[in-house]
C-alpha cells in the first residue's frame, strides 16, 4: 500500500511539473507585453557557431531570415580570400547606413536596430564592422592549413584518451561488480535466509546487475558525447553542429533547473502534505489492524469490519490531501488543467456506472456481515464456500472444486443462505425425509430414525436429535429426522453417512421405506436381508 500511494503521489507532482508550466505557457501567451514581443522579433548573427551580435526582425523581414542572410554573406565574405579582412566599410547612402566588405554588401543597420539597442546608430554600425572585420580574420585561421593539421592531431589524441578512458571504466565497473559480489553475496544469502525466502537473494543481486549495467551505459554515453562535442567544437565546419547539439542538451536541462527553482516553495509545502498524510494513514492502519486482530474492542463493531473501514478511510484521507495540495501542483490553475479535470470527470461518471456499484455494493455486503471468507453459502441455486471478497466481485468454491463468480451488486439484491454462520454456536440442523407406510407404529418409526442419527459419526449428541411428522400421505407417513452438527462445510459428507445409516436400521427391523412412491403391497418385502449387506462385486465387473 505504501509502495502505491508513494508513486502515484510522486507520479502526479513530475508529471504536473514537467508537462503542466508548457500548456500553461500556451493557455497565457496572448496575455504577453509588447517588450516580450520585441524580444521574440530578435535572432543572433552567427558565423561557425559564434554569434557576433543581434540583429532586429521586420514586418516583411523575420529576424531569424535576416540574421541567416547576414551570416551566410559575412561567411561567403570570409571565403573570399581576395577581399581584405580590413576592407570592412560603412557607407551612407539614400539616408541607409550600409556595411560593405570590400564591394561585397552585408547589412543596413537601421534606426530601429540602434534604437532597440538604446545606442546611436553609427555607433552601433561600427562596432558591428568591428565584429565583421574579426570574423572574417578568425574565419580564415581557423581554416589555415597549419591550424587544421594542429586540431587534426587534437582530435586523434582525444580519440585515443576516449578509447582508453572507456576501456577503464569499463575495468573499474567489473572490479567493483566482482569485490561487490565477494563481499556482499554472502550477505544477501544470509539476509533470504533470516527473511524466511521472503527477499530473494537472485533478485537482489539481479537488481544489481542491472544497476551497474546502467551505470556502466550512463558513463559511455556521457564520454561518447563529451568526445564528439570536443571533436566537434575543433573545427570550422562542424562547431555550429556542436554548438547546436550542445543547445538540444543543456537548453531542457536549464529550463527545468530554473523551473524546479521556482518550484521549491510549493515541493516543500507537497513534502510536508504527503508526510503529514503517510503518518496519519499509519495511525489508522494501526488502530483498525489492532480491531481487526482483537487488541481493540469497539461495542457495536464487528472485527470482519475493520479493513474495510479502513481502507474507505484511507481513500477519504488521500483524496483530502489532494485537495489540499492541488493549489500547490504547477499549472493547477491554467485552463488546460481545468479542462483535464473535467474531462476525466466525465469519462469516470459515463463509463464506470456500473463498476461503481459494483464497489459500493461490496462495501455493503461487509457492513451487512451475512458472509465472511470459508463460510458455506447459496446465492440463487449457487452453492459454495467463500474463497475471496473483492469489491467487484465475490468468488466461491463449489463442491465440485468449480470456481464460481458473483458480482457485488448481485449479490446485494439476492437472498444469501449462510450455512456457517450458526453452526459453531447453535449448530446447523441437517434433516432428511422418508416415508413408512400406516402399519409401521411411529414410536418404532421414531427410535428407528434416532439410532440411524445416533449412528452417524459427526452429528451432535446434544441438542438431541428429534423426529418431525410432517404429512399423512394417502399411503405412507412423511417422517423427517432432524440432527445438529456443528461443521457446515462436512456437511454432505454427514447426510451420506445419515442416509447409509437409515438403511441399515430399516433393513435390520425388516421395515420398509416407501418413498418415491407406493401403489400396493408387494409379494416380497422390499428390504435387504442382513446376509446380503456384504454382496462382493461380480468377477466379471471386477475384470
Amino acid at each position: 500500500m505504501r509502495l502505491k500511494f508513494i508513486v502515484t503521489f510522486i507520479m502526479v507532482i513530475l508529471i504536473s511539473w514537467v508537462f503542466l508550466p508548457a500548456i500553461s505557457a500556451g493557455q497565457e501567451a496572448k496575455h504577453e507585453n509588447p517588450e516580450a514581443e520585441v524580444q521574440k522579433n530578435v535572432a543572433p548573427v552567427s558565423v561557425d557557431g559564434s554569434i557576433l551580435f543581434y540583429i532586429l526582425g521586420m514586418s516583411s523581414f523575420p529576424a531569424e531570415e535576416r540574421a541567416d542572410v547576414i551570416s551566410r554573406r559575412i561567411a561567403r565574405a570570409a571565403s573570399d580570400r581576395s577581399i581584405p579582412a580590413d576592407s570592412v566599410k560603412l557607407l551612407m547612402q539614400d539616408d541607409q547606413l550600409k556595411i560593405l566588405a570590400g564591394k561585397e554588401f552585408i547589412m543596413i543597420v537601421s534606426n530601429d536596430d540602434a534604437r532597440a539597442e538604446g545606442i546611436g546608430q553609427m555607433v552601433l554600425a561600427r562596432w558591428i564592422r568591428q565584429k565583421i572585420s574579426q570574423s572574417i580574420i578568425s574565419y580564415r585561421h581557423e581554416r589555415s592549413g597549419p591550424v587544421l593539421l594542429k586540431k587534426s592531431f587534437f582530435a586523434l589524441g582525444a580519440a585515443v584518451l576516449y578509447v582508453l578512458i572507456l576501456l577503464v571504466i569499463l575495468w573499474l565497473v567489473r572490479l567493483l561488480k566482482k569485490i561487490l559480489e565477494n563481499k556482499v553475496r554472502s550477505r544477501i544469502d544470509t539476509m533470504e535466509n533470516k527473511s524466511f525466502h521472503l527477499i530473494r537473494s537472485s533478485s537482489l543481486w539481479k537488481a544489481i546487475g542491472i544497476l551497474f549495467r546502467t551505470l556502466k551505459i550512463a558513463a559511455v554515453i556521457l564520454i561518447t558525447a563529451a568526445f564528439f562535442q570536443y571533436v566537434l567544437g575543433l573545427f570550422p565546419f562542424t562547431k555550429g553542429v556542436a554548438a547546436y547539439t550542445l543547445s538540444i542538451i543543456l537548453d531542457p536541462l536549464a529550463s527545468m533547473g530554473i523551473a524546479l527553482i521556482g518550484f521549491l516553495p510549493s515541493l516543500v509545502f507537497l513534502i510536508i502534505i504527503f508526510l503529514i498524510t503517510r503518518y496519519l494513514l499509519k495511525l489508522i492502519k494501526l488502530f483498525f489492524t489492532s480491531i481487526h486482530e482483537g487488541s481493540i474492542k469497539l461495542l457495536k463493531f464487528d472485527e470482519e469490519w475493520a479493513m474495510p473501514t479502513y481502507k474507505i478511510l484511507r481513500v477519504v484521507v488521500i483524496v483530502f490531501a489532494l485537495v489540499v495540495a492541488y493549489p500547490y501542483i504547477p499549472g493547477s490553475e491554467t485552463s488546460a488543467f481545468k479542462g483535464i479535470s473535467v474531462f476525466l470527470g466525465v469519462l469516470l461518471s459515463l463509463g464506470s456506472s456500473s463498476f461503481i456499484s459494483n464497489i459500493i455494493a461490496g462495501y455493503s455486503m461487509t457492513y451487512r456481515g451475512a458472509f465472511k471468507t470459508g463460510d458455506l453459502i447459496e446465492v440463487d441455486d449457487q452453492m459454495g464456500y467463500v474463497e475471496e471478497q473483492r469489491l467487484l466481485v465475490t468468488r466461491l468454491r463449489s463442491r465440485k472444486n468449480e470456481e464460481i463468480s458473483i458480482p457485488n451488486s448481485e449479490l446485494l439484491n439476492s437472498n444469501i443462505i449462510n450455512y456457517s454462520k450458526r453452526a459453531k454456536d447453535l449448530g446447523l440442523i441437517l434433516h432428511t425425509a422418508v416415508g413408512i407406510g400406516y402399519e409401521t407404529p411411529w414410536r418404532l418409526v421414531d427410535a428407528m430414525l434416532k439410532e440411524a442419527a445416533g449412528r452417524t459419526e459427526g452429528l451432535l449428541k446434544q441438542p438431541v436429535p428429534f423426529v418431525l411428522k410432517k404429512s399423512l400421505d394417502s399411503f405412507a407417513v412423511t417422517y423427517e429426522i432432524n440432527a445438529y452438527c456443528d461443521d457446515a462445510s462436512k456437511m454432505f459428507f454427514y447426510y451420506t453417512l445419515l442416509h447409509q445409516n437409515i438403511l441399515d436400521v430399516f433393513n435390520e427391523n425388516n421395515v420398509q421405506i416407501m418413498v418415491p412412491s407406493y401403489e400396493g403391497d408387494p409379494p416380497v418385502p422390499k428390504i435387504v436381508p442382513k446376509d446380503q449387506w456384504d454382496t462382493p462385486l461380480s468377477e466379471k465387473l471386477k475384470s
